[in-house]
């Protein structure tokens, strides 16, 4: 798909109100929206089952997620199974900005979910709320290990960038970066 093909698709999902998605023989649909702070457990459960998965001690947890949330609301973004009773969470983006540019951050679609256009969705609409914040470029980054994440970014035609580094310079020595096996 092309750039300008991606655009068009943000265009049209942000007249809907909300993506949903046939998923199963079963027909069950899939529901995105802006994630809430009440969704953090089911999120950081969904975290810990992707395997190879990053999960920081302190900017994860419940307070450090909270903050990102309370600084940018209404940019990440859930995708839920609603099964009469309860929402189930099967896909998960954190997203937000620096008034400059939006990063995605711990993108990620339970197992059973993949390939069924819900990254996807999640994607665009993290990408329309940026858009609405006047946001013009949006990044992520993808571990080189990440197989799947890689060939998702590429088929969705991002550029994966080869002229620059990535650098961090950590803070606070007890964020550590624990990875799920």
């Amino acid at each position: 798909m092309e750039k300008n093909n991606l655009l068009d698709e943000v265009e049209f999902y942000a007249k809907k109100t909300s993506a949903y998605i046939e998923v199963s023989k079963n027909k069950e649909s899939v529901h995105v929206r802006p994630m809430k702070k009440e969704d953090y457990e089911q999120v950081y459960d969904l975290w810990l089952q992707i395997q190879g998965f990053g999960i920081r001690t302190i900017d994860d947890s419940k307070e450090g997620v909270y903050k990102f949330l309370e600084r940018n609301p209404g940019i990440s973004t859930v995708a839920v199974v609603d099964n009469g009773s309860q929402e189930k969470i099967v896909g998960a983006i954190l997203c937000g900005h620096d008034g400059r540019r939006g990063c995605m951050y711990h993108v990620c679609v339970n197992k059973k979910y993949r390939k069924k256009g819900i990254g996807k969705a999640m994607t665009i609409a993290c990408m329309r709320a940026l858009q609405k914040e006047k946001i013009n470029v949006v990044s992520l980054i993808a571990y080189k290990n990440n197989e799947v994440g890689n060939q998702f970014w590429h088929g969705e035609n991002w550029n994966e960038r080869q002229e620059m580094n990535y650098y961090d310079f950590i803070l606070n020595d007890e964020n550590i970066t624990n990875f799920n096996e």
